[in-house]
């Protein structure tokens, strides 16, 4: 009898603490209702995408560009932005890319790489190869620590800030304040704490530095949507979103991502430079847009 209990309770604790391979991370499972799955072995990155494809549609990403970012000067010449630390890092979410046909699945990695691309562009006009080969360039908000934004909201209570530390843009999605920094530690290490007392570890962490990217990417946080439901189709909106124009398609991405300042009608002219990295990643990957793909006619998620 003691050996069959002793047999049930270690058969109830596996599931409990799951260790990544990558840069000894511990990954906690949540439960079933968690986007991150670190039991989860494949992705259908792969199926879409190789090292030698990652190296041509990124060749300047940071540390490794001939023209090196200013700010990280005195680095070891190593890189970040990995193929392989991408790879490991969409494992960690199932859904990512496998939810509708290939089109579909098409579709959300073009939708994902333009937005990473476009939050960590350092080129310009003119630059070597086009201002469109300069994605994943900067691994934190450009201008950092000048701007002297530290991104911290006191009044959130459930994410308190850490006197001292700043809650700034990094990584691909540049990840930005307290409660979104709050959140993804829990859901990526059970601890909110973790982040929220170091946020630097995005930048010494490079599936870590991912998995904040793909965390967003897959997340519903009310009242918007996940990017992932609105490209794969899953999201439905609601007779608010309709009268605001807010309907499925890359537009609505956008929304999610920087509604405030890039839709509706007076949104940032910086705006077409996303939609310009969704063209190229959709004709790369040998895809149509779909419909809706703009958000100059939507009024941002809350309004």
């Amino acid at each position: 009898m003691k050996q069959y209990l002793l047999i049930v309770l270690l058969f109830c604790m596996i599931p409990i603490l799951i260790f990544s391979q990558q840069n000894n991370t511990i990954v906690k499972v949540q439960n079933t209702n968690s986007v991150i799955d670190a039991t989860n072995t494949r992705t259908n990155v792969s199926k879409f995408l190789s090292a030698k494809k990652w190296a041509f549609l990124f060749p300047n990403r940071f540390n490794i560009s001939k023209y090196p970012d200013s700010s990280f000067k005195g680095l070891p010449h190593t890189e970040f932005y990995s193929f392989k630390a991408f790879i490991a890092a969409a494992k960690l979410f199932p859904k990512f890319l496998s939810e509708g046909n290939e089109v579909t699945q098409k579709r959300e990695l073009a939708a994902f790489l333009a937005n990473i691309s476009h939050e960590t562009n350092g080129g310009w006009d003119g630059a070597p190869g086009g201002d469109i080969k300069w994605g994943l360039y900067f691994v934190q908000e450009n201008g950092f620590p000048s701007n002297n934004n530290q991104y911290s909201d006191f009044n959130n209570r459930g994410w308190m800030p850490v006197v001292g530390k700043s809650y700034h843009g990094r990584g691909p999605l540049q990840l930005s304040w307290n409660y979104n920094y709050g959140q993804f530690s829990e859901a990526y290490f059970s601890n909110k704490q973790v982040l929220l007392n170091n946020p630097d570890l995005l930048l010494q962490d490079p599936v870590l530095c991912f998995a904040s990217a793909i965390w967003f990417w897959m997340s519903t946080q009310y009242p918007k949507p996940s990017c992932h439901d609105i490209i794969t189709g899953i999201w439905q909106p609601n007779a608010r979103d309709i009268a605001a124009n807010r309907i499925p398609g890359f537009g609505a991405v956008v929304n999610v991502i920087n509604g405030g300042l890039e839709c509706g009608t007076n949104h940032s002219d910086n705006t077409k430079y996303r939609y310009d990295f969704y063209q190229y990643f959709c004709n790369y990957l040998i895809v149509n847009q779909g419909p809706n793909a703009n958000c100059a006619n939507q009024k941002p998620f809350g309004q």
